[in-house]
């Protein structure tokens, strides 16, 4: 056993020189010094000694664990601060380095847009005001004086849910809601995405933004809508932007007319962008409908009021000059990057 101890204390020594990292280390003590292991094993066989042989067997083994276990703390210290230097050598840091200069986003121009015109009508007093993307049927079209059986629910085509729930087509729904909520006077400004069955070209997408804005309050007349779409045109295009009505027909206006812009493309000479006719249409107004009134509570033989909806892409379109709305819609940022 004395023999067997001693192959053991020199076999350790040699492997334990071989060892290069934690794993291997790991190993090792588990083969010489685990429940299982050499030194072990050797030690269940001390019960067949003498009385006499066992107290100088027992102080070799005791040795040759005491060596190994010392051999092996000293083993792991090395490779604990070799470790260290290798991190250190490889995972240096030029501290004397310039930093990195970490890469800013910025705001997309449709977002841009919309927070100066929020500022614009702020400014002239208006209220910023939400309503539900997913709307009922009575507040998109019936209290907008759209019947079922109505025509211009055609010209609306959006995606219902169920019979009575849609994604809402317009953000005028939400002119119902504030009226049913606020007595007059009232002035909003309401933001928000509309959805209408298009297809994608270059002036039209199934999902859009709107920029709803009403008014309604005793002695309105198209004279105020007209002065505020000039003003808020001025502010946005600048002093030489030129604003056109032509008559049309909305359900829940009368009288109605659409507004054009003059064409930000050709400066109104004609083009593509235009149809060759040097404008470009950009937003629907009129005064709002006496029976839209009614039907939200309003006397209409007291309070009148105006209201339009502007497209924001068309309008951020003609702010900066780009000719293809699916440019803002595709997120490249070459393209992005420019504003």
């Amino acid at each position: 056993m004395k023999q067997a101890l001693e192959k053991i204390e020199l076999l350790a020594k040699a492997e334990l020189e071989k060892i290069t990292d934690a794993e291997q280390l790991e190993a090792f003590r588990i083969r010489f010094l685990g429940k299982k292991g050499e030194l072990t094993s050797v030690l269940k066989q001390m019960a067949g000694l003498s009385a006499e042989e066992r107290p100088i067997v027992g102080q070799i083994a005791n040795r040759v664990r005491g060596g190994i276990e010392a051999e092996l703390a000293e083993k792991a210290a090395q490779l604990k601060a070799e470790t260290a230097a290798r991190r250190l050598r490889e995972e240096r840091l030029d501290v004397t380095l310039p930093g990195k200069a970490p890469r800013l986003g910025k705001a997309h121009p449709m977002d841009s847009v919309m927070h100066e015109i929020e500022d614009i009508f702020i400014g002239m007093g208006f209220d910023i005001v939400e309503g539900p993307e997913v709307e009922y049927d009575y507040y998109n079209f019936e209290a907008l004086n759209i019947p079922a059986d109505h025509p211009a629910r055609d010209t609306q085509d959006t995606f219902f849910i169920t019979d009575n729930i849609l994604l809402r087509s317009q953000t005028s729904s939400v002119q119902v809601h504030v009226m049913e909520d606020r007595k007059p006077p009232i002035r909003i400004l309401s933001p928000g995405r509309v959805y209408r069955s298009d297809a994608i070209d270059a002036t039209h997408s199934p999902i859009f933004h709107q920029i709803e804005c009403l008014v309604v309050d005793k002695g309105i007349t198209m004279a105020n809508l007209v002065g505020t779409l000039d003003t808020v045109m001025k502010r946005l295009y600048g002093e030489e932007c030129k604003i056109r009505l032509r008559p049309h027909h909305f359900p829940f206006t009368e009288p109605s007319a659409e507004v054009d812009i003059l064409c930000f493309n050709c400066g109104g000479k004609g083009c593509a962008m235009c149809k060759g006719e040097g404008y470009v249409e950009l937003l629907g107004a009129g005064m709002v409908h006496p029976k839209v009134l009614a039907n939200c509570g309003i006397d209409p033989n007291e309070y009148s009021g105006f209201a339009f909806g502007l497209g924001l892409e068309r309008v951020t379109m003609g702010k900066y000059g780009i000719n293809d709305l699916r440019l803002l819609y595709e997120n490249d940022l070459r393209f992005l990057g420019q504003f």
